[in-house]
Formats: structure tokens, C-alpha cells, sequence
């Protein structure tokens, strides 16, 4: 790690306790990113602060310390440290209740994201923020950079009928927002908002990626390791709405995929013939320890990226799906509804049906990007108002 050249909202919230939580009951929304540029946790900063009392923990995916695999549900706990409940936002209930909120001034949040839609994290403080606004309680929000830097965008917007857990509010899938913006923007839109407070970065700029800031890369989930991973995610996440392995299960999820049908020699031929900018296709094979194909040889490719401002890995993934799903129209699948009469994970992640529907068609992945991109060109001018930075 290089010098520190950011601020995170966990350092200003010590440096600047008086301003913001002087005199509160405190309640803490975070996870194993929660820490400051000099790695101390955000549970133990906000414990140790003399004139605010942490009275509770809030664990979302992945859990307070990130033990948790995705999707892995669990319920309330006590904090074996400081004896106070760990309150969960992953299981029973997705947002807090009014008990879990009773005797508590405000809530703190702090959990780094990927500027990423379907990333759950996202979801969660969009409900943890309609849950202050049913409550009156203030929400403080501690900013973090967004990994990929602040300038790119991608991907349709979410419609109303697609949200859920993996979508919850009307924003593209790539949001070049921070978290706090991101708080920003849905408060403004909010037909009840909350008492927001978000807690700046000091020295972050939007044409900085996470490396730049020297801040300390946490692993935000279990399976995104490295900013290799955060790079491809926005798109190869999709992998996850199809019978092909994302690559969960091996050392380098996300930036492989592949299934035991697939020849990753051709498949890898066959991309680096579309000439996509910022990416190269290596062919690979794999054995995923877990999750889809577990156990079994799969063929595939990896996505090594060459330049990463112009790398667009939304793109790209649509691309890397129609091309599998015109090789292999036999074996390809999209993945069934997990419940009778819901949607497919396809659309929840995409926030409509339009891909999976007209993804097979002959030059259907540039006619899907154009027509998010006239979408896109709207919505910059909303988020605009909801920008921290510069």
C-alpha cells in the first residue's frame, strides 16, 4: 500500500466525533471493510468514543466480519466483544425494525460498496434509510470511494417491477457514485426521506480507482479478492442469472467463466476477434470447489483487462453471453425463477426482461448498450445534484 492520499468517512468521523455523534446513542451498520486508513475497525472507533455510546450492531450480507458465503442467511446475535446484539439485515428481516431502532439517536453506516447495483450492500442502506424515515432517526453515512472511480456509467436503469434484493432502486449498474451520493440521490427521490448526514472523504476525486487513494483494500464479500475482480464484476456478475459458473468456487471469481461444455480456446477466439477495447480473452480451465459445476473440469475463458478506462465490462459480458449462447444454443440456459411465478435472476439483475429476451438476437448486444445509453444520457442529469465531488 502507498501513501494515504484519502480521507475515508470512518477517519473524519473520528477526527470530527463532536460534529457528528457528540452526546448520541449510536447504532452501526457495517461489515469487514468498516475500517480506517491506519486499520482500525469502525466497531471498535465508534466504541471508543467517550461522549457517544454504541448501543448496536447492524449485519448485512456477509456478516459483520464477512464469514458469511453469499447468500447465506442468519438472525440476530450478540457481539462477543462489546456483549451488545448484532441485529441482522440478512435473514428474517432486510431492514431494521422499529424495536431494533427503539432507544437509539442515529445510525451509522459504514460498509464499503462497488458502485455496483446488484451489489446487496446498496440495497441495504436503501432500506436501512426508509427505515430512519419511518422512525425519525437520523442516518450518518461514512463515505467511501467508489472503486472504479467516479466518471464511468453503465447499464439500463431498474425498472419499479425489477427490484428486490440485487436491485433496489431506479439507478444503471455501473452508478459512478460513491455511497454517499448514492445516498444522496435516493433521499432526493425518497417520498419520505430521512434526516441524512453523509460524513465526506477528504482528497478523493473521480478519476481515482482504489489503488489511488492508498487507503487499505478490505475484501468487501468473499468472493470479490482483488481490484481484478472489482474491474470485471459489473458485467461477469450476470453469469450468476445462467447455468454457466461465474467462476465462484475457484481462486479468480468473476474473471473466469466457463462450463464443462464450453471450449475455451474457441469461445476465447471467437471474443478476441470482436476486438472489445481494454480486454483480452484467455482460454482457461477449472474445477469450481463449490457453487455451480462443482467438482467438474470446466472449459472457459478469462477476462484479462488491458486498459482500464476504457475497459467496459457491462459490455463486454453481453457480448461474452451472446457468443456463448450462439455456440452452444443447445447448453446454454438461463437460470429458472427461484419460486413459482417470480422473475428470472437474469432480469432482477439487469432490472428488465430486455436481455433475456432478445440477447440471442444477430447484433443484439450493441442494439441493448445504444438503447441503455440513451437512458443513461437522462439520468447523469439527475444524479448531477447528488454529486460530492469533483
Amino acid at each position: 500500500m502507498g501513501t494515504v492520499k484519502v480521507l475515508s468517512g470512518a477517519d473524519r468521523l473520528e477526527r470530527d466525533a463532536r460534529r457528528f455523534v457528540e452526546g448520541k446513542r449510536i447504532g452501526l451498520v457495517t461489515g469487514p471493510t468498516g475500517v480506517t486508513s491506519d486499520f482500525r475497525s469502525t466497531v471498535d472507533v465508534c466504541a471508543g468514543l467517550r461522549s457517544t455510546k454504541l448501543v448496536a450492531l447492524f449485519a448485512c450480507e456477509h456478516g459483520i466480519r464477512g464469514e458469511r458465503q453469499a447468500g447465506v442467511l442468519f438472525e440476530d446475535e450478540t457481539d462477543p466483544d462489546l456483549g451488545i446484539p448484532v441485529f441482522s439485515l440478512y435473514g428474517k428481516h432486510r431492514a431494521p425494525t422499529g424495536e431494533m431502532l427503539s432507544g437509539l439517536d442515529a445510525v451509522v453506516f459504514d460498509i464499503q460498496d462497488l458502485g455496483v447495483r446488484f451489489y446487496t450492500y446498496l440495497t441495504t442502506l436503501l432500506y436501512t434509510m426508509q427505515a430512519c424515515a419511518a422512525h425519525d432517526k437520523e442516518l450518518i453515512v461514512l463515505d467511501r470511494p467508489n472503486p472504479l472511480g467516479g466518471y464511468n456509467v453503465e447499464g439500463g436503469l431498474l425498472r419499479d417491477e425489477y427490484r428486490s434484493m440485487v436491485g433496489g432502486w431506479n439507478i444503471p449498474i455501473r452508478t459512478g457514485l460513491t455511497i454517499g451520493e448514492y445516498a444522496r440521490l435516493v433521499n432526493s427521490q425518497l417520498e419520505r426521506p430521512c434526516r441524512l448526514n453523509v460524513v465526506t472523504m477528504d482528497g478523493w476525486t473521480r478519476d481515482m480507482e482504489y489503488p489511488d487513494t492508498g487507503l487499505p483494500w478490505i475484501m468487501p464479500s468473499p468472493n470479490i479478492p482483488t481490484m481484478d475482480t472489482v474491474r470485471v464484476y459489473p458485467g461477469n456478475c450476470l453469469f450468476e442469472g445462467t447455468n454457466v459458473s461465474e467462476g465462484r468456487g475457484t481462486t479468480r471469481p468473476f474473471e473466469i467463466v466457463g462450463a464443462p461444455w464450453i471450449d475455451g480456446k474457441a469461445l476465447a477466439e471467437r471474443m478476441n476477434r470482436l476486438n472489445l477495447p481494454g480486454v483480452r480473452f484467455h482460454p482457461v480451465f477449472f474445477t469450481p470447489m463449490f457453487s455451480k459445476h462443482q467438482g467438474e473440469i470446466c472449459g472457459g475463458v478469462q477476462a484479462h483487462v488491458t486498459d482500464k478506462r476504457e475497459f467496459r465490462p457491462v459490455r463486454a459480458a453481453l457480448h461474452l453471453l451472446h457468443v456463448i449462447m450462439t455456440m452452444y444454443p443447445d447448453r446454454f440456459e438461463w437460470l429458472k425463477p427461484f419460486k413459482e411465478g417470480g422473475k428470472h435472476f437474469i432480469d432482477l439483475l439487469t432490472g428488465s426482461d430486455l436481455v433475456r429476451t432478445t440477447l440471442h438476437e444477430p447484433g443484439a448486444p450493441e442494439r441493448i448498450v445504444a438503447r441503455w445509453d440513451e437512458e443513461l444520457a437522462e439520468w447523469m442529469k439527475v444524479r448531477e445534484a447528488a454529486l460530492l465531488y469533483t
